[in-house]
């Protein structure tokens, strides 16, 4: 009996664990620190506003933006407290000032600093690490980074690792600190399941999009045509009379991972993609499929079956355009046909 209750216990257990998500204020911190290294002011001032609605407190988020110049740089950091300076220009009664900064006693005493980054770098890491090609960098890691920064009273060391997690999200040429600080989060107290929620949830949500070109709003006219969520932005020409008929539509389209449209046939016209970020495919019907990459130009023959979307791990964003071909009364339309079968899509390599 006291054998099945302890099963039953560790089970209990087990489940509550898995069922640690997120919370509000966790996804509001990683919000603004992927947005701070991407250096997305814009969105970043929207995103400043909602982290204060949802309790990140004014000195949590100087705290977090402090914290990255470590890891995005000066620039990016300074760039993000003024955004929040701006933004606390017009207050709202309910946002929290949080508890006052206080200055660390370690920032006066260097070899504390050394010892307790050490120690902190260690349980980062899950093993003691020392980088003896560089020692100058093997020092500011374990003194300065780890110490010093890591000493600030107003995050805890969970949400540091949220936070630094959620920033090399946002970057490019990071993929082995991604790693590592994936690995981190959890060895600082986050679990495994928040940590896979939030690199899923930047991703969802469009966070981790590298590009210069917006998102824009859901695809819903198109909806049915397309496996998982397509975002849709149309481009016209800031000198383009209103009344201006010649010119032809440009769509900027977003595709989340995994994202694709149906099988399709365009009638009367041709169409012509330009991949602008992230990594997608284009596969015409019985022949092999094409990776599309940054620059990538696909013409597609009036008439020919088709489809493209995302690859399985990354955002993909192409132009869009059609060049008229119909003649002799030809109308122009689309033929929207059967859906890629997840048995197609992820038999791609």
């Amino acid at each position: 009996m006291k054998r099945i209750l302890l099963i039953m216990a560790i089970a209990l257990t087990t489940t509550m664990t898995m069922a640690q998500n997120l919370n509000e204020r966790q996804k509001s911190l990683a919000a603004c620190a992927c947005l701070e290294a991407k250096g997305d002011l814009v969105r970043l001032e929207k995103e400043v506003k909602n982290a204060l609605d949802k309790g990140v407190s004014i000195n949590e988020l100087k705290e977090a933006f402090s914290q990255l110049y470590a890891y995005t740089g000066f620039p990016r950091s300074l760039n993000a407290l003024g955004v929040l300076g701006k933004v606390l220009e017009t207050p709202k009664p309910e946002w929290q000032e949080g508890k006052a900064f206080e200055r660390p006693e370690m920032w006066d005493n260097a070899e504390e600093a050394l010892k307790k980054g050490t120690e902190v770098q260690t349980k980062v890491s899950g093993r003691p690490f020392n980088y003896t090609f560089s020692p100058q960098n093997d020092y500011y890691l374990k003194a300065h980074l780890f110490g010093d920064i890591f000493a600030g009273n107003q995050l805890s060391p969970a949400d540091r690792e949220i936070v630094t997690l959620a920033a090399l999200c946002g970057m490019n040429g990071v993929e082995p600190q991604l790693a590592a600080h994936k690995r981190g989060a959890v060895n600082m107290g986050n679990t495994q399941a928040q940590v896979d929620e939030l690199c899923a949830w930047l991703d969802k949500e469009g966070y981790t999009l590298k590009s210069d070109f917006d998102k824009g709003a859901p695809n819903v006219n198109y909806a049915k045509y397309f496996v998982g969520e397509s975002y849709l932005n149309p481009i016209k020409p800031a000198n383009l009379a209103q009344d201006e008929e010649t010119v032809m539509p440009i769509s900027n389209v977003s595709f989340e991972p995994g994202c694709r449209n149906n099988w399709h046939i365009h009638h009367g016209a041709h169409q012509i993609l330009i991949c602008v970020s992230g990594k997608g495919w284009y596969q015409e019907w019985g022949k092999e499929a094409v990776p599309m990459l940054p620059g990538t130009v696909i013409d597609i023959p009036a008439g020919v079956k088709h489809w493209h979307g995302a690859q399985k791990d990354s955002w993909f964003q192409h132009l869009a355009t059609h060049v008229v071909t119909a003649k002799n009364g030809e109308k122009v339309s689309n033929e929207w046909l059967e859906p890629v079968s997840d048995e197609q899509y992820n038999a791609l390599k």
